[in-house]
């Protein structure tokens, strides 16, 4: 543990951690947790406010107070020339093999994950800050002992890197400041800042970000008044911080245009977040039965409800010369039948984005670059982008938004079983270290457990009939977590060192009265 000048550090010594964790670079931190933390604490009251108003009315709606800003004549600021081309971008945990892997993929962006595809573990949120300090100055590598070296290839243009920073409910308990844990956002941004941001704008490009978890432009402002005083305070021309944010709430997607305006001199658009937005339908308005959805493998973008939250995004971003990014293609190749299959879907997906107007897309592993690649290729030709479709013929209205009773598909005992299954499997990898698990040939990341648990916990808490008869019952989830738990422990390889710990945290927050906000945050409490 140290202490300087109000700061206090009480995460044990990482490797090259005192390259990172310097005393100027902690006094900016604590800088911005002097000047931010406060008005942070109050958003996150104000979302259990709205959420409150939301479960009363029974619906979300466009704001009447901000009608002047979606009425008004106005644009983000033009994209820098190294992220003009964004069409395929790979998502990936900040540790050393990924992060050479990504740079090498031949993707356009790299999403550099401090946040959901990420434990943070005190050695994972350091040691993530050290190879992004590497990877900027191009000095990265990775040699095994009696393995594989990996080291950054000179025969392909590098991803550009996007760093996602934790979302603004996450505090990062091992760094104090005032005898308060400073704000993990806060963290993640600035050090990062602070160590490459005059780096990258040397080498022609410059820090660059991904905003995620977002519920209303107010949160979007408050990143923009962050990025304005650390710009400032370091020297670093105003602009130069560019953000895309991740539409991933439901309140949030009642304010695209809002977070666009609030971000304008920062922002580089909006992505469609489309595994959190379905755990945010679901846990904004849990207690309703008017928003119960089918089994998640049911829940395709189609669906009528997510049809026009991507559509209104398009239109929304290209109305104020902005990005829209597509969403993840989660599908990891394999040498079996069922690849075939899978790719096609990604194929269908990605061919759907492109056509729809959006200006790249996500992909999570090397394996799918390519596709992406040839189906937004097919729409772009040798144009970076499609802005300039406005997509005029869009028009989308709240109720659209809110149609998720029309959403076809069952509930059944399958995704049940399913749903315990994958996020008990997505548990287990979280406490051991790695936030981006491969599961049943998908990369899954904290969405999936989230998704999982929060239908549960609707179907639960509503009641709700299987279409075999069964009523879903608190007797019910628990023998099938305990078929589960039996299942894993006879599964040849199976990790189980965390096993017991992730069923009870699993049950804890799939059943508990008190729906907890994220599941990452009990389950932070149990690692170092």
């Amino acid at each position: 543990m140290s202490e300087t000048a109000g700061v206090k550090v009480l995460g044990g010594a990482v490797e090259r951690g005192d390259e990172i964790l310097t005393a100027e670079a902690l006094q900016f931190v604590a800088g911005l947790q002097r000047a931010f933390g406060a008005r942070r604490d109050e958003l996150l009251e104000r979302r259990k406010q709205r959420r409150a108003e939301a479960a009363e009315k029974g619906r979300l709606d466009f704001l009447e107070e901000t009608k002047h800003v979606r009425e008004g004549d106005w644009q983000v600021a033009a994209p820098p020339a190294d992220i003009a081309d964004r069409r395929v971008e790979i998502t990936g945990p900040t540790d050393r093999k990924m992060a050479i892997n990504a740079l090498n993929s031949g993707a356009k962006i790299w999403l550099a994950d401090l946040e959901d595809a990420n434990t943070p573990h005190w050695d994972n949120v350091v040691s993530g800050q050290v190879n992004l300090y590497d990877l900027v100055r191009k000095q990265i590598e990775l040699h095994v002992p009696g393995g594989k070296s990996y080291t950054l290839r000179d025969d392909v243009t590098h991803a550009v890197p996007l760093v996602r920073p934790r979302g603004w409910h996450f505090d990062e308990k091992h760094i104090e400041v005032d005898g308060k844990p400073v704000v993990a956002a806060l963290v993640d941004f600035g050090l990062h800042f602070f160590h490459n941001a005059r780096e990258l704008i040397n080498r022609g490009s410059g820090p660059y970000f991904y905003l995620p978890k977002m519920e209303s432009h107010l949160e979007a402002r408050l990143w923009n008044e962050v990025f304005t005083h650390a710009q400032k305070e370091l020297g670093i021309p105003h602009g130069s911080v560019r953000a895309t944010v991740l539409i991933e709430t439901y309140p949030a997607a009642f304010e695209m245009e809002e977070i666009l305006y609030e971000l304008r001199d920062h922002s580089a658009g909006l992505n469609a977040g489309r595994w959190d937005y379905l755990f945010s339908v679901i846990k904004t308005f849990r207690d309703s039965d008017k928003y119960i959805l089918p089994d998640r493998n049911a829940v395709t973008m189609t669906a009528p409800f997510m049809r026009a939250y991507t559509e209104l995004l398009v239109s929304t971003c290209h109305k104020r010369g902005a990005f829209a990014i597509g969403g993840m293609a989660a599908f990891i190749p394999t040498k079996d039948d069922s690849n075939a299959a899978a790719m096609e879907k990604v194929h269908a997906d990605k061919k759907r984005e492109a056509g729809d107007g959006f200006d790249g897309s996500w992909v999570a592993h090397p394996g799918l670059v390519p596709i992406c690649f040839e189906e937004f290729d097919a729409v772009l030709g040798d144009k970076p982008n499609q802005i300039e479709r406005k997509r005029e013929d869009v028009s989308v209205t709240a109720d659209q938004l809110l149609a998720v009773s029309e959403t076809p598909g069952d509930k059944t005992i399958e995704g049940l079983r399913g749903a315990v299954d994958v996020g008990v499997r997505y548990i287990v990898s979280w406490l051991g270290g790695n936030g981006a698990a491969a599961i049943h040939n998908l990369m899954e990341d904290a969405a999936t457990a989230e998704i999982s648990r929060s239908q549960i916990w609707q179907w639960l808490h509503n009641n709700v009939q299987l279409a075999d008869g069964q009523t879903v019952t608190l007797e019910l989830v628990r023998e099938i977590l305990a078929d589960t738990e039996k299942a894993l422990r006879g599964e040849a390889g199976f990790p189980t060192e965390n096993l017991s710990s992730a069923v009870e945290l699993f049950e804890q927050v799939a059943v508990a009265d008190d729906f907890v906000d994220f599941l990452t945050l009990p389950a932070y409490e149990q690692i170092d």
